[in-house]
């Protein structure tokens, strides 16, 4: 989508911004100071994880599309509850197929997706510095094997995870045209 129609949408309606991408590609810390920026409601959307699927991931198990199907509806719960209050939030959620953005985004608008994209390499080398997480680094490359890029048509930008986070927050919000609160 192009950014233009993103920076319109967003000034023109409430928004949630869904920080997306693979463990380790910085959603939380991006998410949280996007929020704190734009002074937005935040969500980490590991939170609405069913427990299930972390005792799960903890034991270094790959969640299946079963799996994650109550927790996307969580996520969506709360962005409808969000864009019903006329509001405007930031939720973490790794969104890496299609149809699980299929179903945040199931209103068809107030929904722009934030890829914070890198490479396995660089990803993985943050997560081996990671420390006291549920999801251990061994489960990266099963997520970069779900991984189906933003397409065109869907709300979105791609946005580069090699810099510092502060630098990859003012990106988007230059990307997007939104200025802090």
């Amino acid at each position: 989508m192009d950014p233009q129609d993103l920076e319109t949408a967003a000034l023109t309606a409430p928004v949630v911004l869904v920080v997306m991408g693979v463990s380790g590609s910085g959603k939380s810390t991006v998410g949280a100071l996007l929020a704190g920026r734009l002074g937005w409601a935040f969500e980490e959307g590991d939170a609405l994880h069913p427990q299930a699927n972390i005792d799960k991931m903890a034991a270094g198990h790959p969640l299946t599309d079963e799996d994650r199907y109550p927790w996307l509806e969580r996520v969506a719960g709360w962005v409808d509850r969000v864009l019903d209050h006329g509001e405007n939030g930031v939720i973490t959620c790794s969104a890496l197929k299609r149809s699980y953005r299929k179903i945040i985004n199931r209103r068809r608008s107030g929904v722009v997706f934030v890829f914070l994209s890198g490479s396995e390499t660089t990803i993985g080398a943050r997560l081996a510095e990671r420390h006291g997480h549920f999801m251990p680094a061994s489960l990266l490359a099963s997520q970069f094997a779900d991984l189906e890029e933003l397409s065109q048509d869907e709300p979105g930008i791609r946005v580069d995870v090699g810099p510092n986070p502060g630098v990859i927050a003012q990106r988007i919000m230059d990307q997007l045209g939104l200025q802090p609160s």
